[in-house]
Order: structure tokens, then C-alpha cells, then sequence
């Protein structure tokens, strides 16, 4: 069964307007109630840099009393340093935590204020720490599929990093279109280099597309082998890299109808789904009206 990962924090982290740690909450409550059992939902960065997300620790204590520990839900809480790691490992209910790697050196310093170098000495602590804590961990390729700054890229480049990865025992790694420009052609393509070299290794992607493209994308990653899906319903957050505020997330409803078109259960109900985009709907109207 693919496994469909429920991206929420990824669409609240840019919104303007402050979402209030009750409605946080109970929205996440209700993506669980619907089915959804793989959720992005808390970082653990600087306020600073996104206010948004200040409240995650707030947000977990209020999910946690709701007794999500209980649920064999996996919650996933980003971290970019050491200082971010320890909070999440501090943090009742996040599972697994992850962490934007990336080969463009142009996008490490600007995303996180570091380079290729530092930033795998930390994957090698992130490893470290989150077995020791009996916690998971995910690391994203961001710009897997090639960056707008002219940073050196190419599949076999891709590929030898994911072959570190795996080496260094990281067991879920997902492939970032962080500029949503990749072609379903470009993703095929992408896939077929990265595989070989990760047996027995999750390869998901997250994608950005336009909506209308979102289908023929999904269906070139499930062809070619993926099985992991970061997608957010209603494709609620946009992609400041790809200068076109029509690409944004791909719509986890168009990735579940792509999926299941091709035979391939998600394990959500269309009547769970349904209740899940009304309760998105509703958070859109009053966080993200336009």
C-alpha cells in the first residue's frame, strides 16, 4: 500500500495570518480521525525565521493528552539543527523527525545557514540521536530535481547521495521538487538512478506542480516505483522557488484518485476524504482566504 504523508505544516508555514494551537490541534485531530496516519504537522525551527510554527511544542501537549501516542500515528517534526533536534526529541508524540538536506550548496545557506559538509555531519548526528531516542527519521533531498541557481546537479549526483544516505543508516528518504518544474519524464528518470543504489530504503517524493499537471506527475513516480507520497489536501502552500504562484503542493486528493485509478489502495475512504477537505476548506477560509 503507498503511503500517503499529510503535509499540513508545510502548507500553514508561509500563511500570514497565525493559526491559533486550539485550531492546529483540532484540525490534526480530525486528519487522524479521517485516517490519515503519516502526518508533517510540527518544525522545530526558529521563531524567528517562521513565527507559524512557534507553537508546536504547545501543539503536540494538546495531541498528546488527547492520547495520539496511543494511535501508532507517525508525526513528523522538522528540525534544520542540533538546537531543533533536542527540542523534538523533548517532544511527547513526534515520532520521526526530519531534516532538508540537500547537493545545491546555494540552497543549504539559504535555508538553513550551512554547507554540503556540515549539513552531513549533522545527518550522521541526526542518525545517531534519533536511535538512541528510539524516534525515526526522514531526510529530504531539496532541489533533487535540479535548482534555479546554476549548483552542479545531475541524477548520478542524486543517486550518490542516496547512496550515502543509506550508508550512513538513514531508512526513509524523500525526493524534493522544490522549484516544481520536474517533468513526469524528468521524474521517471530521477527514479530510475535513485533506486538501483536504495534497496531496502523508503524513496517517497514531494512534489510541487500545478494542479492540472499534479495527476500525469503522481502517476510518473507510482510507475516508476515510488511508494511514498508527501502531498497536502487541496494543495493548500505555494513554492516561492518556482516563481509562479500556481505551483504549489500537489493535492493529496488528486494524488489518492491517481493512486487508486492505477489499483493501488491509500487505506482513505471517500467519505473520510471528503470530511477531511471540508475541514481543510474551512481552515482555508478563515487562515487563507485568497
Amino acid at each position: 500500500m503507498p503511503k500517503i504523508v499529510e503535509c499540513p505544516r508545510d502548507a500553514w508555514q508561509g500563511l500570514p495570518v497565525t493559526i491559533p494551537t486550539a485550531d492546529k490541534t483540532t484540525y490534526l485531530r480530525q486528519l487522524i480521525a479521517c485516517g490519515f496516519r503519516h502526518i508533517d504537522a510540527v518544525s522545530f525551527v526558529s521563531p524567528k525565521y517562521v513565527p507559524q510554527m512557534a507553537d508546536s511544542e504547545a501543539v503536540m501537549a494538546e495531541l498528546s493528552a488527547a492520547g495520539i501516542a496511543e494511535r501508532e500515528i507517525e508525526i513528523i517534526g522538522i528540525v534544520v539543527n542540533e538546537k531543533g533536534l533536542e527540542r523534538a526529541l523533548a517532544t511527547p508524540g513526534v515520532s520521526t523527525a526530519g531534516y532538508p538536506h540537500s547537493l545545491s550548496p546555494t540552497f543549504l545557506e539559504s535555508n538553513a545557514h550551512t554547507t554540503i559538509d556540515r549539513s552531513r555531519a549533522l545527518v550522521t548526528t541526526l542518525v545517531h540521536e534519533t536511535q538512541a531516542a528510539s524516534r525515526n527519521l526522514v531526510v529530504y533531498i531539496s532541489m533533487a530535481f535540479g535548482n534555479p541557481y546554476n549548483d552542479p546537479w545531475s541524477p548520478e549526483r542524486v543517486a550518490e547521495e542516496v547512496a550515502w544516505l543509506a550508508q550512513t543508516d538513514v531508512r526513509q528518504i524523500s525526493l524534493a521538487d522544490t522549484v516544481g518544474l520536474a517533468s513526469p519524464e524528468e521524474i521517471s528518470h530521477l527514479l530510475a538512478a535513485v533506486l538501483p543504489s536504495a534497496k531496502g530504503i523508503e524513496i517517497g517524493v514531494h512534489l510541487h506542480s500545478r494542479r492540472d499537471q499534479a495527476p500525469e506527475k503522481v502517476a510518473a513516480a507510482y510507475e516508476a516505483g515510488c511508494r511514498r507520497f508527501d502531498s497536502v489536501l487541496t494543495g493548500l502552500g505555494g513554492c516561492p522557488f518556482a516563481g509562479d504562484e500556481l505551483v504549489g503542493n500537489i493535492p493529496t486528493e488528486i494524488v489518492i484518485s491517481t493512486l487508486e485509478s492505477r489499483g493501488a489502495s491509500t487505506g482513505i475512504a471517500p467519505e473520510s476524504l471528503n470530511k477531511a477537505l471540508e475541514a481543510t476548506r474551512e481552515l482555508r477560509r478563515r487562515y487563507a482566504p485568497h
